[in-house]
């Protein structure tokens, strides 16, 4: 079996589950890593916790495995919104952001321009919900210094284009939400300076899990607001006690508190495995049952909004019926065991590189139905 196999084989869901946009059921591995881990804390044996408190820096190098930032420049955070807004606190100036982001971009930025009057948000138009560096291009002042974007818009499915972004942008900080692509699109994050993502969806690790990495250039740049007592110093081993020492340089800064080491496992354990398959490999999968989906959706007439281009395209196929046909849609998925996300009047399909031929199988069922049903 090869490794790809046994990747594939680690998917435990049921048939039927379309959903790795919103969150990715526990993998094999992650599972079996939660179990020892778990079973090692509550035992507790004489000299068996050394292993699990060392759990961070394990992660950090799992992380710049698939990222290629340095392990020193990555520092643990418990979802991608708290990582965000570590980073948008940090800015002085403007940032250009588009409104129509995933909530967690354009709250944070709000919620720093209120508390702090350092960072002043600039609304991008966008390209029917695309950010796309011609818009960013013709967008831009002198005033920005950042620009922040989400690697995968989660309404259209559209891939950023990030090298593009960095052309068009210079030396301004770019800042990434990456949750909607991490682990399964091969993005260059070498040109971001910030990269913030969870593990609850694609990397399917569980909710707790997530890390935010700065460049160099970012790690100056940024200022760190919030930074408790593990932010401090060189080491671990420096000693904090009976004196407020400044911050770190660097990402170490960018933290409050000793963090859950077992769910650092969990995401080390998901990395660990995507990185020996190869993101690459994961994207190439996921593309095939990408096409896979829209060809059922051609072949039913159900619309299709998002993107066909494999390179402007994740995981996410968006299905957006005629108005009066959505709810007869939804009910169709529904009756024969799919789980979807539907909002703004679209049906989202996440498909990952586990998906199964009896998912495709419950999808022409669904499609059938509601093209028996549909009125036209």
């Amino acid at each position: 079996m090869t490794i790809a196999q046994e990747f594939e084989q680690g998917f435990l869901e049921e048939p039927g589950y379309l959903d790795y946009g919103r969150v990715g059921p526990l993998s094999s591995v992650v599972v079996a890593e939660t179990l020892g881990q778990t079973e090692l804390l509550s035992r507790a044996r004489f000299g068996s916790l050394g292993d699990l408190l060392h759990q961070d820096a394990r992660m950090r190098a799992a992380v710049s495995a698939v990222t290629g930032f340095r392990p020193d420049q990555i520092v643990a955070q418990p979802n991608t919104s708290t990582g965000l807004m570590h980073a948008m606190f940090g800015v002085t100036g403007g940032m250009l952001l588009s409104a129509g982001d995933f909530p967690s971009v354009p709250f944070a930025a709000v919620r720093a321009a209120e508390a702090l009057r350092a960072l002043t948000p600039t609304w991008l138009v966008t390209d029917h919900g695309r950010v796309t560096p011609g818009e960013i291009r013709e967008q831009l002042t002198p005033g920005i210094v950042a620009v922040a974007v989400c690697l995968v818009d989660s309404r259209t499915g559209h891939v950023a284009d990030l090298e593009g972004i960095r052309q068009v942008i210079g030396d301004r900080l770019l800042i990434v939400d990456a949750i909607q692509g991490f682990g399964v699109v091969d993005a260059p994050y070498e040109v971001a300076d910030v990269v913030a993502s969870g593990g609850q969806k694609w990397t399917r690790a569980g909710w707790g899990t997530g890390f935010l990495a700065l460049s160099d250039q970012a790690a100056e740049q940024l200022t760190p607001v919030f930074s408790g007592f593990t932010g401090t110093g060189e080491d671990d081993d420096e000693d904090p006690w009976d004196q407020v020492t400044p911050p770190s340089p660097g990402a170490r800064a960018f933290q409050i508190s000793n963090g859950d080491n077992i769910a650092f496992a969990r995401f080390s354990a998901a990395l660990e495995e995507i990185e020996a398959v190869s993101v690459a490999s994961i994207e190439s999968a996921i593309s095939d049952r990408v096409t896979q989906v829209i060809d059922l959706a051609d072949e039913f007439t159900v619309p299709v909004a998002s993107s066909r281009d494999a390179r402007e395209r994740a995981g996410i196929v968006v299905l957006e019926p005629p108005a009066e046909q959505l709810t007869l849609l939804g009910a169709a998925l529904h009756n024969h065991g799919l789980t979807t996300t539907t909002r703004f009047g679209t049906v989202r399909l996440s498909v990952h590189a586990g998906t199964s031929p009896e998912t495709l199988d419950m999808l022409r069922a669904a499609f059938t139905s509601y093209s028996t049903a549909a009125v036209y």
